[in-house]
């Protein structure tokens, strides 16, 4: 998260709107936290260009919730999903509870190291779900798919880091954790007309028709990452927006894979047309393997924290979300070259 969000929320915490009580203390039916989540909801509208055929609300929970919600409130008899990585593998675990799922692709023959091309999806399937970005493997939709059916799309680890046209999805969900507040809420943005189609009895919590009725307070919302994800929100605008943030992430991005190309000690492990922007993954070149070790070490020495990879993957993972600045992923290129010369 950036400063802004932190120094903001932390205030909040201490003393909420001139109230002399705690954020984490007031009534969420009061109005001063409802006019923080209604600005919260209009920034997600204005930042990404929602248009009115669209509602946004707040949810409880991470995105693993929304796995079951997507299929419960929209699967009626059959879902396309494409599997791209670990979260989209567990989306479809919980799609087969509701319905007939269609794998339409997948790129697990190769760890998840690509994103597939050249498949088809079914016209007669319900929607077709997307996982955007994978973080786990440093893979990253470039293009949104031209299909014929309403999508879904857990967009998790890349919302609000580039422009996207909503009105070509059914629903859109993330966790907040990476790109808009801590973890505990997420973001979701739904087709008021895709609602209520489904045909099954739906629990209270898990019916987003209910929770767009009552405009994320069906039950108590998660206050504190609301109000981190208003400030972020405005943080963003106050930078231009989501476009200035697409080019400052593509720049970012740039410097980081130019040395991991260029470095005889590094390669990259996602293919080079599908690299994400916002994680990227990398490992010691064949005859330097040996050396992995060492450079977790340095880097960690040099002050680079959390760069090691994920446990299926192993290597190294930096994350390049909204919030980090250029100069840290500068450092960190510093720290390849040092490690470079020494070896």
């Amino acid at each position: 998260m950036s400063d802004y969000t932190v120094q903001n929320t932390a205030e909040a915490i201490l003393n909420f709107a001139d109230t002399g009580l705690s954020l984490m203390e007031v009534s969420h039916r009061g109005k001063e936290f409802i006019a923080v989540c209604d600005e919260a909801r209009n920034l997600v509208k204005e930042l990404l260009d929602v248009p009115s055929t669209h509602d946004v609300v707040f949810l409880g929970g991470g995105a693993s919730l929304q796995f079951c919600m997507v299929p419960y409130n929209f699967l009626i008899k059959k879902a396309s999903y494409l599997d791209t990585g670990t979260w989209a593998s567990k989306a479809i675990k919980e799609a087969k509870f509701f319905g007939e799922v269609e794998v339409v692709a997948s790129s697990k023959d190769k760890n998840y190291c690509y994103i597939p091309k050249n498949y088809a999806v079914s016209d007669d399937s319900d929607y077709f779900h997307i996982t955007t970005n994978n973080t786990i493997f440093g893979t990253q939709l470039q293009e949104l798919p031209q299909v014929n059916i309403p999508m879904a799309a857990d967009m998790s680890s890349d919302i609000f880091s580039r422009p996207l046209d909503v009105s070509k999805f059914d629903i859109i969900y993330a966790g907040a954790q990476k790109n808009l507040a801590p973890s505990g809420v997420s973001v979701v943005i739904v087709r008021k007309d895709a609602l209520g189609q489904a045909g099954r009895p739906i629990p209270s919590m898990l019916n987003y028709q209910i929770h767009v009725d009552n405009e994320s307070m069906y039950n108590t919302p998660p206050v504190v990452p609301i109000f981190a994800a208003l400030q972020t929100l405005k943080w963003y605008k106050e930078l231009g927006g989501i476009a200035a943030m697409q080019k400052k992430n593509i720049e970012k991005a740039a410097v980081l894979y130019d040395e991991i190309d260029r470095n005889k000690l590094f390669k990259g492990t996602a293919a080079p047309e599908d690299r994400s922007l916002m994680n990227i993954c990398f490992i010691m070149n064949d005859e330097y393997k040996e050396l992995e070790t060492e450079f977790a070490s340095f880097a960690k020495k040099a002050g680079m924290i959390g760069i090691n990879g994920h446990r299926s993957v192993g290597g190294f993972r930096a994350s390049t979300y909204n919030a980090l600045p250029l100069e840290s992923v500068k450092a960190l290129v510093e720290v390849m070259q040092a490690f470079e010369r020494m070896n």
